[in-house]
């Protein structure tokens, strides 16, 4: 896709000076990212969408456009190594647009969310809409869907031929995340004969794990994962990067962990050459508000990181994990021109952004206008609910003649991926389980939402602190099933039934009434609607839950991946609660 013929002899006579550059970023400071330099007063050339000269601005023609790189410095376009975009809300036009406007001109995506919802279909529409956008978007094949077949209902899954099938597309780079860490590990059939077609074909495989360190992580590092994302503390990132895996360094709207892992160079002082910074997920409001690579590269230079590293860690060590360094990654005669300029290599607050040799951004200002890309029926008004639902299905059972109970707990803490296992009593009542406002114990449910069983589960969760109401949203990873946190069962009820209505989103609802709500059709997941016009929306949504009490930065996310069955240390899915460290299924109540 993004390896079309290079106009070679046309590149070769820019440079030679014989022919004009297209466009000229003239006496800039070079980040050169292959060696590791600043070089002043560069003069870059740019001609068919290729970077064609470094030097002298001697190719300057009478239709060249020249950009002024005097007081900014001339960085690579920033690359995303690891991204879900179905978690930005956003449409993948639209996340394009955002992101680009941030200085990112290129993202390694895993969509395996659409691909819960939509299969293989899914990813193929995303390829298709990615044929004309701004930036580049390299895919990779989801290779756990649904996450955990066992446990979860989805609505699709990728089967082995699928994934050799989607293997073939140009864009595709590697296979993605494979989150069944234990499934690798105890010989899992079709897992291994996934790695295996991706390693035969000369690509790569992501990793996700999130077990324990030793020979645990040697079994599964010797299947040929080769890099993961979901360290959380020095010592993991340490015990990975010693195992030869790309330590992906992770800074999102949800989670945060680059302060502490970004420790293993700071303070251990490991080779920076394997080590790259991504988002994983990144909302709309962290876009609007932060940024992107942009904020994660001011997050690694506040934490200490040298600031040509840290933009080392956002682009050519990208491209090289992903083995795509002969087109993106670094400023050089006949790469592809992605091009950032800023002001400072501090704050990277972004000036002008080249992008395939187009200027996108100047002066801060987006310049780009995309086609809308047309989404299919099949694509929108996803959430089939098989049967009629009532406040009962949100109710837990009790000992009816008990009025207290020991309870397994969901406890979900701000910016952690990982949830706490508790057990606390629990008031009971009349043969139910009550929350218990006091401690911030809610009612929680996870509703089948593709139409095939009808199922409920039922749970208690800690850290919403809502003091009355319900919130509800069809964004659960992995298989998208809709996930309600409550104090009461009626207001539960209407907030599912306000999802479905919208088809898909998220709604709050309180006495009844709905107060605010969230409209994502594509999928259940992404809405069509641009960064700002989203945003307006999601801060209404937002504002309506901290009125109902919950004080989560990002209550979304959190309230997304409370289903997400991989991730320890306890989850709940449409079948029931999952302790993830033995991945098996747990009552509400221990008895």
């Amino acid at each position: 896709m993004y390896r079309a013929k290079r106009p070679a002899e046309h590149l070769a006579r820019v440079a030679l000076g014989k022919a004009y550059a297209d466009l000229i970023v003239k006496e800039t400071t070079l980040v050169n990212v292959e060696t590791g330099e600043l070089i002043p007063d560069v003069s870059i050339s740019v001609s068919k969408g290729y970077v064609a000269d470094i030097g002298s601005s001697q190719s300057i023609g009478p239709e060249t456009r020249v950009i002024d790189g005097s007081n900014c410095f001339a960085l690579p376009g920033f690359l995303d190594g690891h991204i879900h975009v179905e978690s930005s809300m956003l449409s993948l036009t639209n996340f394009s647009l955002a992101a680009l406007s941030r200085g990112t001109t290129g993202v390694f995506i895993d969509p395996h969310e659409i691909a819960n919802v939509l299969g293989r279909k899914g990813v193929k529409l995303l390829i298709r809409e990615a044929l004309d956008l701004p930036i580049k978007i390299f895919f990779l094949v989801p290779s756990c869907v649904p996450s955990v077949p066992s446990m979860e209902t989805s609505a699709e899954s990728i089967s082995i031929s699928d994934v050799v099938f989607l293997l073939q597309e140009s864009s595709v780079v590697g296979l993605a995340e494979v989150m069944n860490y234990p499934g690798v590990i105890s010989g899992d059939s079709k897992l291994l004969q996934e790695i295996e077609a991706t390693l035969r074909l000369g690509k790569v495989v992501d990793g996700h794990y999130a077990g324990k360190v030793g020979k645990e992580l040697a079994a599964y590092v010797s299947s040929g994962i080769s890099s993961c994302h979901e360290s959380v503390s020095r010592e993991e990132a340490l015990a990975k990067a010693r195992f030869g895996m790309y330590l992906m360094v992770r800074e999102g709207s949800a989670f945060k962990n680059l302060e502490e892992l970004i420790k293993v160079v700071t303070q251990d002082g490991i080779d920076t050459c394997k080590i790259l910074l991504v988002s994983d997920d990144r909302d709309a409001l962290c876009l609007a508000k932060e940024g992107h690579m942009d904020f994660v590269l001011k997050c690694a230079v506040e934490n200490g990181v040298d600031p040509v590293l840290a933009v080392e860690m956002v682009t050519i060590n990208a491209a090289r994990r992903f083995r795509v360094d002969d087109i993106v990654g670094s400023i050089a005669p006949g790469k592809c021109a992605d091009i950032v300029l800023v002001e400072d290599m501090k704050s990277f607050q972004i000036k002008s952004v080249i992008s395939n040799g187009k200027l996108f951004v100047h002066d801060g200002k987006l310049l780009a206008k995309v086609r809308r890309f047309n989404y299919p029926k099949y694509s929108v008004r996803t959430v089939k609910l098989k049967r009629r639902l009532g406040p009962r299905d949100f109710l837990a059972s009790a000992p009816i003649d008990r009025s207290e109970a020991k309870a397994h707990i969901i406890h979900v803490r701000d910016g952690e991926s990982i949830t706490k296992h508790i057990i606390e009593r629990v008031p009971t009542m009349g043969g139910v389980v009550l929350p218990d406002l006091d401690k911030d114990f809610l009612r929680v449910a996870v509703v089948e939402r593709h139409g095939k069983t009808g199922n409920v589960s039922n749970g208690l969760v800690k850290g919403f602190g809502l003091s009355r109401g319900a919130v509800a949203t069809s964004v659960g990873h992995d298989s998208h099933n809709i996930t309600v946190v409550g104090v009461d069962s009626s207001d539960m009820c209407a907030a599912v039934k306000a999802v479905k209505e919208s088809g898909g989103g998220i709604s709050v609802v309180s006495n009844g009434k709905i107060i605010a709500t969230l409209a994502l059709p594509i999928a259940g997941l992404m809405s069509m609607k641009p960064l700002y016009s989203l945003t307006t929306e999601i801060e209404g949504v937002r504002n309506a839950l901290k009125k109902l009490g919950c004080q989560l930065k990002s209550p979304f996310m959190a309230l997304s991946f409370l289903s997400l069955a991989v991730i320890p240390e306890i989850r709940i899915t449409d079948k029931g609660i999952v302790d993830v460290l033995t991945f098996s299924f747990i009552p509400l109540l221990d008895r």
